[in-house]
C-alpha cells in the first residue's frame, strides 16, 4: 500500500483539487449553498443554470420512485433553470470565485438565442469563473428551442457553441441529453463548434407513477407533464453513454464529466474507469447533504493506496479494454454457478427463479431445503445468484460447452 494517494486531476485544462463537483441543480442554486459545499471539500461547484429567460415553477415539482422500503431509487424533477434574476446570479459566481480562488466554478448557461449564448459567456467570464457548461440537455424547459429539444439537434449544438466561443476565451463544456440513441453524434458537433469536454448525462424523459386515485405525480393543480429523472436507476444509462463517449474516435482528447447516479466512491470509480476525469452530483446530496463528500474522498483514496495507484489520472479509462462488441464475447462456454450451503437459508428463490423464469436447472432437495444443480439444463444466465438474499451463491467453473448437448437442448 502506498502511503498517499493524489485525488487532483486536469479537467478541461483546469486542476481540480478532487474530481467531485456538485452539479448544475438545487443543490447548487445560490452563494451560500456553494460556500458551504466547497467549505467541506468539494472539488468545484456547477452553478444552476443561468440565462435571460427567468421561469415560473410548479408546486409541487418532486415525485421519486422507491423499492422494498430504500428511498429515492430513482428521483423526478420539474424544475428548470435558475430563477433569480440574471444580475444576482453574476454576482454569486464572481463571489464564490473571490472567496474561493483554489476552487473550480463553472457557470452554467442556457440561451435562447445565438447572441444570448455569446453575450451569457461574456458576462461569466467577467464574473471570473474558470468553465462555461452549456445545458442543452434540461428535458422540462417551457419555452422551445431551449433544453433538451437543442441537445438532439447537432446543428444546433454546433451553432451555439460556436456562438459561445465568441463571447469567451474559458473552456467550454457541452451538457448532452440522453433522450437520445447516439450521444456522439450530437458529442461531435459540440466539439466542432468549439467545446473542449462533454458532460453526461442530464435526467432522462419520464412519468414516476400514478397515485391509487390514478393522477400522475406530482400533482401540479390536477395536472403534471413528463419530467427529468435522475438517481441510482439512471447509472447504469449514464455509465453506458460515457463509455460510448470515450470509446469513441472522433471525440478523442475532450474532457468527459460524468453525471447520473453517484452516490458512493465505488459509483464515481466506475464512472471514472470508463473514461471520465471528473464526476458531478445532485440526487445523493439532495438525500444526504453535502457531508458526502468525506466518503466519497475518503473510499476513492483509500481505494487508490490499496491499489497503488498514486494518481487519480491514471485510473480514467482504465476499464475501456474490457468493453468489446457483442459479436466478439465468448459463446462457446458456460460459467456455472456454485453453491456455498453455509451461507444458504433455505429460502427457495433460487429454485422458484430458475423454475419460472429461467431454465429448470435447479432440483430442490426438500428434506434438506437446499438447491441441486442439475449441470445439463444450466446455461450459466446466473439468474439464480443474482436473486440470493445471503450471496450464497457465487461463481463456478467454467467449462467449454458440449455442442450436441447444446443442440439437443435447442430442439427439447
Amino acid at each position: 500500500m502506498i502511503k498517499t494517494a493524489d485525488l487532483r486531476i486536469e479537467f478541461c485544462g483546469v486542476v481540480c483539487e478532487n474530481p467531485f463537483f456538485l452539479s448544475s441543480s438545487c443543490i447548487a442554486a445560490d452563494y451560500e449553498m456553494c460556500a458551504r459545499a466547497l467549505q467541506v471539500g468539494w472539488g468545484g461547484v456547477v452553478f444552476k443554470t443561468i440565462g435571460f429567460y427567468q421561469p415560473q415553477e410548479v408546486s409541487p415539482r418532486f415525485d421519486s420512485t422507491e423499492k422494498e422500503g430504500a428511498a429515492f431509487v430513482g428521483f423526478r424533477n420539474m424544475e428548470q433553470i435558475s430563477d433569480h434574476p440574471l444580475a444576482e446570479n453574476l454576482l454569486a459566481l464572481k463571489k464564490l470565485k473571490q472567496d474561493f480562488p483554489e476552487k473550480v466554478i463553472v457557470a452554467s448557461i442556457m440561451g435562447e438565442t445565438e447572441e444570448e449564448w455569446t453575450q451569457l459567456a461574456r458576462l461569466c467570464e467577467e464574473a471570473a469563473v474558470d468553465l462555461i457548461e452549456c445545458n442543452f440537455s434540461c428535458p422540462q424547459m417551457a419555452k422551445e428551442a431551449m433544453g433538451a429539444d437543442v441537445g438532439v439537434d447537432p446543428v444546433l449544438v454546433k451553432s451555439f457553441c460556436q456562438a459561445v466561443q465568441r463571447g469567451t476565451s474559458l473552456p467550454i463544456l457541452a451538457k448532452m441529453t440522453p433522450n437520445i440513441t447516439d450521444m456522439t453524434v450530437p458529442a461531435r458537433a459540440a466539439l466542432e463548434g468549439g467545446a473542449d469536454g462533454i458532460a453526461a448525462i442530464n435526467t432522462v424523459k419520464s412519468i414516476t407513477g400514478l397515485n391509487t386515485e390514478g393522477m400522475i405525480q406530482p400533482n401540479i393543480a390536477g395536472y403534471s407533464s413528463i419530467s427529468g429523472y435522475s438517481g441510482k436507476a439512471i447509472k447504469p444509462i449514464a455509465l453506458r453513454f460515457i463509455s460510448e463517449l470515450a470509446a469513441c474516435p472522433s471525440l478523442k482528447g475532450a474532457s468527459l464529466s460524468g453525471i447520473g447516479g453517484i452516490e458512493t466512491w465505488q459509483d464515481a470509480l466506475e464512472f471514472i474507469a470508463l473514461g471520465s476525469q471528473n464526476v458531478q452530483i445532485t440526487t445523493a446530496v439532495m438525500q444526504y447533504g453535502y457531508r458526502i463528500i468525506d466518503d466519497l474522498k475518503e473510499g476513492l483514496s483509500e481505494y487508490m493506496k490499496e491499489q497503488r495507484i498514486e494518481h487519480l489520472a491514471d485510473i480514467v479509462g482504465m476499464a475501456l479494454p474490457q468493453l468489446k462488441s457483442s459479436e466478439a464475447l465468448d459463446r462457446q462456454s458456460v460459467l456455472y454457478p456454485s453453491f456455498d450451503e453455509s451461507l444458504c437459508v433455505g429460502c427457495g428463490r433460487c429454485y422458484i427463479s430458475c423454475r419460472d423464469a429461467g431454465h429448470q436447472a435447479i432440483l430442490w432437495e426438500q428434506t434438506k431445503r437446499r438447491p441441486v444443480l442439475l449441470e445439463e439444463n444450466c446455461v450459466g444466465c446466473h439468474l439464480c445468484r443474482l436473486v440470493c438474499p445471503t450471496k450464497a451463491i457465487g461463481l463456478g467453473e467454467r467449462k467449454a460447452k458440449n455442442k450436441s448437448e447444446d443442440i439437443l437442448k435447442h430442439v427439447k
